[in-house]
């Protein structure tokens, strides 16, 4: 059974920082990627990498203040979140795929529970 399981969302300051961890069981997958939804808005790309190239993209919203990264041994991906500002608030959800495509939701087979990171101003 497949599961990507996250952490680490909560309540910062704006200005903060937070780190979001994805681990995943049960698949090793070539492309994995970080959404958010905010009330009232659509689910939207925030970043992705590629397990075998290491190939990045983020949105233009985060681009300098987010970084996403990986750990082979553990299966798990991590988006260090920096300089977070009040538009970040939302549910972050972590996403992978055995595909190659990275930037829409319906790239991604599989899904986190979500975490909820709220900045405050």
């Amino acid at each position: 059974q497949v599961q990507l399981v996250e952490s680490g969302g909560g309540l910062v300051q704006a200005g903060g920082s937070l780190r979001l961890s994805c681990a995943a069981s049960g698949l090793t997958f070539r492309t994995w990627g970080w959404f958010r939804q905010a009330p009232g808005k659509e689910r939207e790309f925030v970043a992705a990498i590629r397990w075998s190239t290491d190939s990045i993209s983020y949105a233009d919203s985060v681009k300098s203040r987010f970084t996403i990264s990986r750990d082979n041994a553990k299966n798990t991906v991590y988006l260090q979140m920096n300089r977070l500002k009040p538009e970040d608030t939302a549910v972050y959800y972590c996403a992978a795929d055995e595909g190659s495509s990275r930037f829409t939701i319906t790239d991604y087979k599989y899904w986190g529970q979500g975490t909820q990171v709220t900045v405050a101003s």
